[in-house]
């Protein structure tokens, strides 16, 4: 099997790992999680090992690993994600993993690095760039397009034909009507229902949503 190195750890981090070791269960699996990169633990984190910090990741990719990175935070995105990308780790090591409980439609098209956990549902047309994190019972409508590094939260409904452009954040059992866009780095919060266009880096909360502030 493909061995996996997490960066990141406790919330999303763990989450995917434990997903990763459930999905070996299934017939061919092409995957098994060896551990975290982690800049704050050593050790382990819940039973796992930290192999190590972020800056001993070339170590890592020299001896053949894959890679997801979990490190997320609504303000201050940006920045993760620039951290993430000055690693340079190559994209055909940016591990997709799709659990396979989930379903995915024949035609969507998955980034390097995107993880799709188990009881998502994906519809036809939909794509996906580089690093999403799609979590637990999240739905994707049809003909749906996600940029980079978003995060879809457990249980949130996105609609169809929807321009999700890249860093956005998608919150907990929150709903996205159709023919909708978020711009770059927003947030829709927690229980949320969208039904206007988001800007750049803003964030939107309530129902029906409203804008909050600004992303810090």
């Amino acid at each position: 099997m493909k061995k996996i190195i997490i960066l990141g750890g406790l919330g999303n981090g763990s989450v995917i790992a434990n997903a990763i070791e459930h999905a070996k269960q299934y017939p061919n699996a092409e995957y098994e999680f060896a551990g975290y990169l982690n800049d704050r633990e050593e050790g382990e984190i819940q039973g796992f090992p930290v192999l190590g910090k972020l800056s001993d990741v070339q170590k890592f990719i020299d001896e053949g690993y894959y890679f997801i990175n979990t490190i997320f935070r609504i303000d201050g995105q940006q920045e993760r994600i620039d951290l993430f990308e000055n690693l340079n780790i190559p994209e055909k090591q940016m591990a997709v993993f799709v659990h396979p409980a989930s379903y995915i439609a024949p035609n969507v098209v998955i980034g390097a690095g995107t993880v799709i956990m188990p009881n998502v549902s994906v519809s036809s047309g939909a794509v996906f760039g580089k690093g999403c994190l799609i979590m637990v019972a999240a739905t994707i409508g049809h003909d749906t397009t996600l940029g980079d590094y978003c995060h879809v939260a457990a249980q949130a409904c996105a609609g169809a034909y929807l321009n999700i452009e890249s860093g956005v954040h998608i919150g907990l059992n929150s709903t996205i009507r159709e023919n909708i866009t978020m711009g770059k780095n927003s947030t829709l919060g927690m229980g949320a229902v969208l039904t206007k266009n988001v800007g750049e880096n803003e964030i939107w909360v309530g129902n029906p949503a409203k804008f909050l502030r600004m992303v810090e």
